[in-house]
């Protein structure tokens, strides 16, 4: 069992930047036993892949994302941050912190995470 919370989301110009942070409480095994993913959902649109990190810290992002996005993670706090600079309009959306435990990967899709946060808003404007 892990619940998610996620924070740092906010309004920005474009070429701004914004750090997001997801703070985990591990209830089942620990931290490392995760798969961790940040997922972003905007309107009338599917949820999608943004930056994922398996257990051993490789990472995985959308092509979209690329150059200007990081993910990271800090097993001894828990916790798995996203900073996003040069942000574009694109990237406005619902962003939403996922894990999976007992993986071999850090699937860019959705379906592969059993535990989601509640999401946090993030609004570029032009």
């Amino acid at each position: 069992q892990v619940q998610l919370v996620e924070s740092g989301g906010g309004s920005v110009q474009a070429g701004g930047s914004l750090r997001l942070s997801c703070a985990a409480s591990i209830y089942t095994g620990t931290y490392s036993d995760y798969c961790m993913g940040w997922f972003r959902q905007a309107p009338g649109k599917e949820r999608e892949g943004v930056a994922t990190i398996d257990r051993s810290g490789r990472t995985n992002y959308a092509d979209s994302v690329t150059g200007r996005f990081t993910i990271s993670k800090d097993a001894a706090k828990n916790s798995m941050t996203l900073q996003m600079n040069s942000l574009k309009p694109d990237d406005t959306a619902k962003y939403y912190c996922a894990a999976t435990s007992g993986c071999l990967i850090a699937t860019m899709t959705p379906a592969g995470y059993g535990y989601w946060g509640r999401g946090t808003q993030v609004t570029v404007s032009s």
